[in-house]
This record gives C-alpha cells, structure tokens and sequence, in this order.
C-alpha cells in the first residue's frame, strides 16, 4: 500500500514540475512575441494580425526548459506523467452489483473450505445459474427443490436450504457435485 503511495506520490510531483515548466514557458513566450511596447496577448488584433504576426514570429529560437537536463531525466518524467493520466483515464466505471453476486458471497461465507465452496458453485450454477426465481417443471430456485416454501424464500434462505440439504443428503457439497455429474440430477 505504501510503495502504491510512493509511486502516486512521485507521479504527482513529478506531474506539478512538468506543469510548472509548462506554465512558465507558456508565460515567457509572449514577451518574444512583442512587438514594441505592447505584447500579443495583452493588444486586441483582427485574426488576420494575429496569423501574421504568428507566422513571423515561427522561426524565432525559444529556448526549452528542459534543456540543461539529461535525456534520460527528461524521459522518466515524461513516463511517469504518462503513467499517471493513463492510470486516471483507464479507470473503469464502477458496475452495479447484481443479486447472484451477493449470494455467492454469502454461500462462501457458509461454507469456509474453498474446494467444498467451489463443488457448490458448480452445482449451483449447473442447476440454476444462481437465480432466485428459476424454475424447471416442479422445482424452485437456486437449488431446484420441490418445497413450494422454498419457492417463497428470499436468495440467502435459499443458500442456507440448499446448503443443509447438501450437508443431510450427500454429506458435503463435494459429493452432491460428483453425484449430479454421474447422475445428471440431484435426487
């Protein structure tokens, strides 16, 4: 978390030194622009004035900032400002969290094995793909049962009813999933 910083840190300061450099030659480039004792940005001209006067001015020799800098200074820099504005213009938007979602994560909070939490995923998805209100003939839910109360229960009850018939039935979740995979049922 803190080299994160770190690095954040430097893409920060490393970015308000670039946009400072930016600033001051962008500040100092109209006074060798002038022309007597008035400047370009500060005399109203028509657009024609201002083409020519630009036009003349293209040749005039300005010099870089970054001039006394080592190259390769320049281009860490450069990178890490890059790195920066694409970290920011790559985030992606947030997506809303859907039901199945939240009932995976309380079937995993059930079930504390991973292999056992996986075993019921599979059967789960191959039997309802995790929705609520599915139905096949006469069975309900998530977990395909017969009990038309179960049909009635909201997503987490049916997680806890699938879980304990799993657990009374087959004696894990792991061999509920080995028993639909011979079968292709759940008895």
């Amino acid at each position: 978390m803190s080299g994160s910083l770190n690095a954040l840190g430097a893409v920060h300061s490393a970015s308000r030194s670039s946009m400072m450099r930016w600033w001051l030659a962008l500040n100092s480039y109209p006074q060798k622009l002038s022309t007597g004792k008035k400047n370009l940005w500060t005399t109203r001209r028509s657009h024609a004035q201002v083409i020519h006067i630009l036009a003349s001015n293209l040749t005039v020799p300005v010099a870089s900032t970054l001039a006394g800098e080592p190259l390769r200074r320049i281009a860490r820099r450069r990178c890490l400002v890059l790195v920066g504005v694409l970290c920011v213009l790559q985030t992606a938007p947030a997506n809303a969290v859907e039901q199945s979602d939240l009932l995976k994560l309380y079937a995993h909070s059930r079930i504390i094995n991973d292999k056992q939490y996986q075993c019921f995923h599979s059967l789960i998805t191959k039997e309802s793909n995790w929705r609520v209100n599915a139905k096949n003939g006469s069975h309900y839910g998530i977990g395909q049962m017969r009990n038309k109360r179960y049909a009635k229960l909201d997503g987490f009850s049916q997680v806890d009813w699938s879980i304990r018939y799993a657990i009374k039935r087959y004696g894990s979740m792991c061999n509920a999933w080995r028993f639909f995979k011979d079968k292709g049922y759940h008895r």
